[in-house]
């Protein structure tokens, strides 16, 4: 009688365990919200002009790359269908503002060890079915690369710039409702 008794304790106990862990998954799927953090019905489409170089650093290709990089980026997530500003619902312009080279980490001995790419890029979102400007702001990554590296170290650390600012933006665009 006895055993009978532990096995009915045991499926009450067990089947408690379950509805509570079901309950707890179920809750933590049904938390999250997504209010505010996805794009309005109304813009399905963006145009995303060549960026200007208000840089003065003389770079060559910047502006490409970083247009090419946002288009890409916006491309893969698949969040706005990329077109012409003629046919667009939404806007996204971009100037590069600011282009630089500075030493990162100085060794004992004020030896240069590596040097960072910083890049700015002024941001203006518009919807244009609603004629306002969503958001109006600058954005500024960097990436290092080895002081003694050559010209494609400083071009990598260029392009790593330009991906993290251009995936920035993408998230700012997509998320920041």
């Amino acid at each position: 009688m006895k055993y009978k008794s532990n096995l009915s304790l045991f499926y009450i106990v067990y089947s408690l365990l379950f509805v509570v862990i079901i309950g707890i998954n179920f809750a933590g799927c049904c938390a999250y919200s997504f209010t505010g953090a996805s794009v309005p019905e109304h813009l399905k489409s963006i145009a995303i002009p060549i960026a200007d170089d208000r840089s003065g650093s003389g770079e060559q290709g910047l502006r490409e790359s970083l247009t090419q990089s946002l288009i890409q980026k916006f491309i893969d997530d698949n969040t706005f269908q990329v077109a012409e500003r003629t046919s667009a619902n939404a806007l996204l312009e971009c100037s590069i503002v600011s282009l630089g080279y500075a030493p990162a980490i100085v060794s004992a001995g004020e030896s240069i060890t590596t040097m960072r790419v910083t890049i700015g890029v002024k941001v203006v979102y518009r919807d244009l079915v609603k004629r306002t400007t969503i958001f109006d702001k600058t954005f500024t990554k960097y990436s290092d690369y080895p002081a003694t590296g050559g010209f494609n170290e400083r071009k990598e650390a260029l392009e790593k710039a330009i991906d993290l600012i251009s995936e920035d933006i993408l998230l700012d665009t997509v998320s920041g409702w």
